[in-house]
């Protein structure tokens, strides 16, 4: 008995050591960590171990919160060598941290690739997430032998640096990983670019993708920036020995990261406790203006504006045949040739993202008058801007050759001014000259002009800013009071805004009742003008269906148009497709659900309906998702109704989003039901491979989405085309059927197109599919090569200047 007491005794003693062992955060030269054990920080913050990422069942040691339940990796030691069993063990000697296949000791898997020999060597997993190889008795962060900060994944977390250090000429960057379930480099890589003035930029492959454009003193140029931004400090170092960028958080106890998606997007994520669960806090490539040179050399984006793209003023487009068909990277050319010292000036522009500053000269200390002369004296230089925007503008940068990747006009953008011929500016100058010419036009003449322009005006705007009596009797939806929307939505605060289009921003409100709403409130600026918004009111107020979003009020007070939606928790489908939380909608009957509603939403407007309608901007970011995942139509702002048989229309103002409008409708205006059902089929195929169809890029072609869906359909390779995460989650043959349909929508012509009700047919029986004709716009497009500067190089003045700024954004 008392033998057998002793060895129960020493099997729980044995047990005790082997769970503190999976507690300790230090590991040292003669200790192991096998699969199952783990490293802890000191307050429990971060834990290292052995796991295997989503589906798969290879092994790699990697680090993740500790105090988050659900488990998120945020560094990978084997990304690239994966473990293929549970015999790994991990351990140090004297010059690395070593990952051994298993207990022998002697296939090394991955090093921390240290050189230095150390006396008394430790691993220790800090509280910042931080493994660090040291001397057990110096502490000090200057004598890390290895830190695993300096060699990033897919994530950043705050404690890490963004950038280079310039005199050992280690790099700090993101790579994403090719796969939630494979955490191997993928194709985007995330850098700080220190030719010419510092920025950071993504790369896919070998070509630059999206940039944040250069640092302006309290933000990187171009990156949307939070109005209201409780979650972090923005840091910019910029010095002799090192530049990077950094985060540091407000509250300590709160978790965050930024990530680079598999697909290349670039994400701050937040963990919220209560849903328990990541929040998407801020995503850098929010539209298409976001991607590296959409509108080339000399032309700018602006995602308020359809079509995007636009020549800075003094240039055309290069290619004008191109340009109409929506292929913008050539970019644009001067109309008139400079002649420098024979009259060139500048041209401001305001609110932009500022263009790539890798061709570029700066001086930290000089004043814009100082910089504009420096431009001037240089024939090649082309434009010139403050570096700091902050007290008054400070610093100098000059580019040269042509502009590149400039976005405008941007609510936190800058200055820049753009150097033009002459005779350009002569235009300009007799364009002022006429209009004080005319404002020299006798005084009384001017005051009745005025007066009667004024009072026509007013009459004008009373009689369509608002909805007559008759039209307010006709719907069958309440007016809201404007008190009553702010109180619901804050006076409209900016923490409660949920998104923004060209129509304006959409706050959530909660009304007395304590119903959760969508508020549309559009702007002065709005393409929605007030026809628009009258339509929108006046449909939607007599559409009843499940797949549609609900419309429950209007306010027209103050000038105001608003309109009050149903809340929507689960935003657009937009936000899930080329996104890492498409695996949200992985599930293979939730997607098809998707798909089948919006299919019986059009359905229900081309024929259901006491009115024919036709939607006419079908897209994504119009497709809202209920707590459910149930989708529902939104925006009608651009549709028309019919009555009768009427099925087709024209116009000459041609609306909706591009890469969802088919031929026929850009080209020559004609409109009708299959316009619907063609973006319905580009919407299908984006939600089956996880990609958009205006943004889609692939080695070995140049086609867009239509293009190399229709490419692996004749091929047979229809896998390629879908998203991993729907494959393993659903029967090929169901996926392949769908993606079958998507084609047959999209086809060239709309006569080969079925309508709605054969489509939610098909999409709900086994009948035999039609095959597919070739699609429309699909053809290739030239890729536009890096734009390769001639100009005279100036060498940087400043490479003994620092700049450390540490600010809320």
């Amino acid at each position: 008995m008392k033998h057998t007491t002793s060895i129960l005794f020493s099997t729980i003693l044995l047990l005790s050591i082997s769970t503190s062992c999976t507690t300790v955060s230090v590991l040292r030269i003669d200790e192991t960590i096998k699969d199952g054990d783990t490293l802890v920080s000191a307050n429990n913050e971060f834990e290292l171990g052995f796991f295997s990422p989503g589906s798969s069942t290879k092994r790699y040691v990697g680090i993740w919160f500790k105090k988050i339940s659900y488990r998120t990796t945020v560094w990978v030691a084997n990304r690239a060598a994966p473990l293929n069993n549970t015999s790994g063990v991990l351990r140090i000697h004297n010059k690395a941290i070593l990952l051994f296949a298993n207990a022998d000791a002697i296939t090394i898997i991955w090093s921390s690739n240290s050189s230095r020999f150390v006396k008394n060597p430790v691993a220790q997993l800090l509280d910042t997430g931080n493994l660090v190889f040291r001397d057990e008795n110096d502490i000090g962060p200057e004598n890390f032998v290895w830190q695993s900060f300096d060699y990033f994944g897919d994530t950043m977390i705050p404690g890490m640096k963004l950038g280079m250090d310039l005199v050992t000429g280690l790099q700090w960057y993101l790579s994403s990983s090719k796969s939630v379930d494979d955490p191997s480099p993928g194709s985007f890589v995330h850098q700080m670019n220190t030719q010419g003035y510092p920025q950071l930029m993504l790369w896919k492959d070998s070509q630059v993708y999206a940039r944040s454009g250069p640092w302006v003193g309290n933000h990187f140029s171009g990156s949307p920036v939070p109005r209201s931004n409780r979650l972090f400090l923005d840091e910019f170092f910029l010095g002799p020995n090192e530049i990077y960028y950094a985060l540091h958080l407000l509250n300590k106890s709160s978790n965050a990261r930024f990530i680079l998606t598999p697909n290349g997007n670039l994400q701050f994520l937040s963990w919220q406790e209560q849903s328990r669960e990541w929040s998407t806090y801020l995503t850098l490539l929010a539209s298409d203006c976001d991607q590296y040179g959409h509108c080339g050399p000399y032309g700018y984006c602006d995602i308020t504006s359809s079509p995007r793209c636009a020549c800075l003023t003094g240039f055309h487009p290069e290619i004008p045949e191109k340009w109409e068909a929506a292929d913008w990277k050539d970019g644009c050319v001067r109309i008139t040739p400079l002649d420098c010292g024979h009259g060139d000036g500048f041209i401001k522009y305001s609110g932009v993202k500022l263009p790539d500053t890798r061709q570029s000269w700066y001086n930290l200390s000089m004043n814009l008058e100082e910089c504009k002369s420096m431009c001037f004296k240089n024939c090649s230089c082309t434009a010139y801007s403050n570096i700091n925007v902050e007290n008054g503008g400070s610093g100098c940068l000059l580019w040269f050759e042509g502009l590149m990747d400039t976005k405008g006009f941007t609510e936190h953008g800058q200055n820049i001014y753009v150097r033009m011929s002459g005779s350009e500016l002569g235009k300009s100058k007799r364009s002022r000259v006429k209009r004080i010419l005319f404002i020299s036009i006798p005084l009384a003449t001017v005051i009745s002009a005025l007066i009667i322009l004024y009072l026509l005006q007013k009459r004008k705007l009373n009689r369509e800013g608002s909805l007559d009596s008759d039209e307010e009797e006709n719907l069958d939806i309440p007016s809201f009071e404007l008190r009553r929307i702010a109180s619901a939505t804050s006076n409209f605060s900016n923490d409660n805004k949920i998104g923004e289009g060209g129509y304006g921003p959409v706050y959530k409100g909660v009304l007395e009742d304590g119903q959760q709403i969508a508020v549309k409130r559009l702007s002065k600026n709005s393409r929605q003008g007030i026809n628009e918004f009258k339509n929108e009111v006046s449909l939607i107020a007599k559409l009843q269906h499940r797949n549609l979003v609900s419309l429950l009020g209007y306010c027209i007070e103050e000038g105001e148009r608003i309109l009050i939606y149903e809340y929507m928790p689960n935003k657009s489908l937009d936000s899930y497709i080329s996104d890492e939380e498409m695996s949200r909608l992985a599930d293979w009957p939730k997607v098809y659900n998707i798909i089948n509603g919006v299919a019986r939403g059009l359905l229900y407007l081309h024929q259901d309906s006491k009115l024919r309608i036709i939607h006419r901007d079908l897209k994504a970011e119009n497709v809202l998702l209920d707590d459910e995942m149930n989708p529902k139509i939104s925006d009608f702002g651009m549709a028309r109704s019919f009555g009768g048989s009427q099925t087709e229309g024209n116009t000459t103002r041609v609306v909706g989003t591009y890469g969802y409008m088919p031929p026929e409708y850009v080209i020559d205006g004609i409109f009708s039901t299959k316009s619907d059902v063609y973006s319905f089929g580009v919407l299908v195929l984006e939600i089956v491979s996880g990609k958009k169809n205006r943004c889609f890029e692939h080695p070995d072609h140049n086609l867009n989405l239509l293009g190399h869906a229709w490419r692996c359909f004749n091929e047979e390779k229809l896998e390629e085309l879908i998203d991993g995460a729907i494959l393993e989650s659903s029967s090929q043959y169901e996926v392949f059927r769908v993606i079958q349909i998507g084609l047959l929508c999209v086809q060239e012509y709309p006569e080969d197109r079925p309508d709605m009700s054969s489509v939610v047919l098909m999409l709900n029986s086994k009948i035999a599919l039609p095959e597919p004709q070739k699609p429309g716009f699909f053809t290739e497009r030239k890729r536009h090569e890096n734009n390769h500067f001639k100009g005279t190089h100036m060498l940087s003045l400043s490479s003994n200047f620092c700049i450390t700024t540490v600010r809320p954004r």
